[in-house]
């Protein structure tokens, strides 16, 4: 094979070279015996400035394996702690992962390209490094059906089989996922300095954060406040975002929560079909601590361990009291995170409802009416995704698709009476207009889970990658009702979804 003459990647590695020893340790992922491309974001690779005819191949395998680094390249360990399931673990890492290099993409954005899977590093703690076919392109569904969706996330490059197997329950094909980011960054890294009493890095961690994410805070008095505040605000927008279309993380530790606010680690994640709050999917979420509806609060509880790890740089001046001052300035961002989650969470349930913004009047009448829109859904056991879809139906003047959704139709009347009386005092707006701004911003597709379990064991068991490709280009236009992806937008048989649990891959 053939090494190009002009470099596949253009790199500029901050981090590599920014950062000294102690932020990471440089790694090569493990060559594989017969690298395999089996998927390549041709979209995405085009924004990132690459060219997506010269991954392909033998030549994107051998890459995206781990196989041959490509030039340019300064594959690294990131070193992190973090709290899984509550309880703190000083040290972490990338222990079956690396960051391959940082490119700037046609939009001038700073990106990270990060292997997963790619074998041990000095962080691995006794696992083997390695991933399976059917996580990795779980990574690749789900991070694009949120893409699509409008949801901040990290997404899948490409997933090169290795050849080998991985031994987990059972035997099963490995493969490598490449993964882009804003950064990885995460409340974790953040905690592993803080740990160890290391301020110097600390703040040089800090100010990399910043520099990155929000360059504007740069040099500023409170500037790691600031930044506190930033990640906080990007937390809130994002978990709300989760909340509206029925996402469930899974596990939510600290050491999965970026500063940049996009979604990271598509491992024991979920879509919620019949409405509730309580819903886990997980298996080793074993007491519902990261269930759909604990995700606010689990958000605020990491922000606050953030907080803890900033506050040594956020003492100005020596003593008690400015310490304490830099304590109770840490804690009103804590404390205003509920209040700055629910302002985003009403503004997507007001899209949602087909509403505008609303007067500061109205929100506690929107709110209440979202609110029992939802408990509607919970007791009549109504799909999440479809029932907000089919609302836009009876926007345009037809009742029946929503109706046929619940057991009870007549359950329905009393909160339709109420949103169609709040949509009139609004006035102005047509209802094939409203119905078209509801059919934009609540989804018909959305990846269910039973049909993303179909793709990944097709393409586990029998290597065949048709139902991942046909599932994939249905997620890409989930607002699209296409009649050749009605069967992806029917949810599972209800006994399907009581015994359905997801696994973290590793």
């Amino acid at each position: 094979m053939q090494t190009p003459d002009l470099p596949l990647f253009r790199f500029d590695n901050t981090y590599a070279r920014e950062r000294g020893p102690g932020f990471f340790v440089p790694w090569k992922p493990a060559a594989v015996s017969a690298p395999r491309l089996l998927f390549l974001n041709r979209p995405l690779a085009e924004e990132l400035g690459l060219d997506p005819d010269a991954l392909q191949g033998e030549a994107g395998a051998a890459i995206f394996a781990g196989t041959q680094v490509p030039e340019g390249a300064e594959p690294l360990a990131q070193a992190y702690g973090g709290h899984q399931f509550g309880g703190f673990s000083p040290q972490l890492g990338d222990g079956r992962a690396l960051l391959l290099g940082e490119v700037i993409d046609r939009h001038g954005r700073r990106r990270d390209i990060a292997f997963k899977g790619s074998g041990r590093t000095p962080f691995s703690r006794g696992g083997d490094g390695k991933a399976a076919v059917g996580p990795m392109l779980r990574e690749v569904l789900v991070g694009e059906g949120m893409h699509a969706l409008g949801i901040p996330t990290t997404r899948a490059l490409a997933v090169a089989a290795t050849g080998e197997q991985v031994v987990r329950e059972r035997i099963l094909p490995g493969a490598v996922l490449a993964r882009v980011a804003s950064s990885h960054l995460r409340v974790g890294t953040f905690q592993f300095f803080a740990a160890r009493g290391e301020h110097d890095k600390l703040r040089q961690l800090a100010d990399y954060a910043i520099a990155r994410h929000d360059p504007d805070l740069a040099g500023a008095p409170e500037r790691y406040l600031s930044l506190l505040g930033r990640v906080a605000q990007r937390q809130a927008a994002l978990i709300a975002q989760w909340m509206n279309v029925g996402f469930i993380h899974g596990v939510m530790n600290t050491d999965n929560m970026t500063l940049s606010g996009e979604t990271i680690d598509y491992g024991p994640c979920a879509f919620m079909e019949a409405y509730d709050p309580r819903a886990v999917f997980s298996s080793i979420d074993a007491k519902g601590r990261y269930a759909y509806g604990n995700q606010p609060a689990v958000a605020q509880w990491n922000i606050a361990r953030l907080a803890e790890a900033l506050l040594p740089l956020m003492v100005v001046d020596e003593g008690e009291e400015a310490a304490n001052e830099a304590i109770e300035a840490a804690t009103e961002v804590i404390r205003a995170f509920p209040a700055l989650f629910q302002a985003f969470l009403l503004r997507g349930q007001r899209d949602k409802l087909g509403l505008g913004d609303g007067r500061a009047a109205d929100a506690e009448a929107d709110t209440a009416l979202a609110k029992d829109w939802l408990a509607l859904l919970q007791t009549q056991h109504v799909d999440f995704t479809l029932g907000w879809r089919r609302l836009a139906d009876v926007a345009a003047g037809d009742e029946a698709p929503l109706r046929a959704l619940f057991a009870d139709p007549q359950a329905l009347d009393g909160w339709l009476a109420r949103w169609r009386e709040r949509c009139a005092s609004e006035g102005g707006m047509a209802a094939e207009e409203r119905a078209a701004r509801m059919r934009r911003v609540n989804p018909w597709i959305i990846p269910r889970n039973h049909r993303v379990e179909e793709a990944l064991e097709a393409a586990s068991e029998h290597d065949d990658l048709g139902p991942f490709e046909r599932l994939l280009d249905a997620l890409r236009a989930p607002y699209e009702e296409k009649p050749e992806h009605a069967m992806y937008a029917q949810p599972a048989p209800a006994a399907v979804t009581a015994c359905y649990q997801t696994f973290c891959g590793t």
